[in-house]
C-alpha cells in the first residue's frame, strides 16, 4: 500500500524518490518497508501490472533509474487496501507478545531486566521520533507525517509506563500462573 499510494502521488517516480520519501517518514520502523526491498517490490507490483514502467534513463556512470506510474488496476488494489487499514483493526505481529506468553521460563530477574530494557529501547525511539518532528526538512512533508508520529509516540509511551509497572510487579514477586504448573 505505501509503495503504491506513493507512486500515485509522485507519479512519474524511480525508486531512490520513493525510498526517499519512506525513508523521512521513517516507514523503515513502523510500515515494514525495509528500503532494501523498494525496488524489488517497484518491480513485482509491475509485473502483476499495478504499475506501469514509464521511463529507464541513465546519467553518466550511475545505476540506470526507472520511472514508474500506477495502473487502473493499481488505483484499484490501493483504495481496497487503503479502506481496508482505515477500518479494520490488524495489530502488527511482535514477537515479543509470543515471548511474554513465556514469561514463566524466564528467571524473574532477567524478565524484569528486559522489560527495563524494552522501555529503554522505546525512549530512545520516542527521543528520535520527537527529534524528527523538530526538524527542519519536517516542515517540507505532510502534516499528518507528524501525526503519524504523535500516535507512535503515544503508543510507545504507554508501552514503557506497561513494562516498567509490569517490571515493579515481576520483581516484587506476584505469582505468574494460577495452581502448581512446572515448566521444564
Amino acid at each position: 500500500m505505501m509503495i503504491l499510494g506513493l507512486v500515485q502521488w509522485m507519479q512519474p517516480v524511480h525508486g531512490y524518490d520513493v525510498r526517499r520519501e519512506l525513508l523521512s517518514w521513517s516507514a523503515d520502523k513502523w510500515a515494514n518497508v525495509q528500503p532494501g526491498s523498494i525496488y524489488h517490490a517497484l518491480r513485482k507490483l509491475a509485473d502483476e501490472g499495478l504499475l506501469r514502467e514509464v521511463s529507464t534513463e541513465q546519467v553518466a556512470g550511475r545505476p540506470a533509474r526507472t520511472s514508474y506510474e500506477i495502473t487502473d488496476k493499481g488505483r484499484a488494489e490501493f483504495q481496497t487496501l487503503l479502506r481496508n487499514g482505515w477500518w479494520n483493526l490488524a495489530p502488527a505481529p511482535d514477537p515479543f507478545m509470543a515471548a511474554f506468553a513465556f514469561l514463566h521460563a524466564l528467571p524473574r530477574e532477567e524478565a524484569a531486566a528486559a522489560l527495563r530494557n524494552r522501555a529503554i529501547q522505546l525512549r530512545a525511539g520516542v527521543q528520535q521520533l520527537e527529534a524528527a518532528t523538530q526538524a527542519e526538512w519536517a516542515d517540507q512533508k505532510p502534516i499528518y507525517v507528524a501525526w503519524m508520529w504523535e500516535l507512535q509516540i503515544n503508543r510507545a509511551e504507554a508501552e514503557i509506563a506497561w513494562c516498567e509497572r509490569t517490571a515493579e510487579k515481576i520483581e516484587a514477586g506476584e505469582p505468574y500462573l494460577p495452581g502448581i504448573i512446572k515448566f521444564d
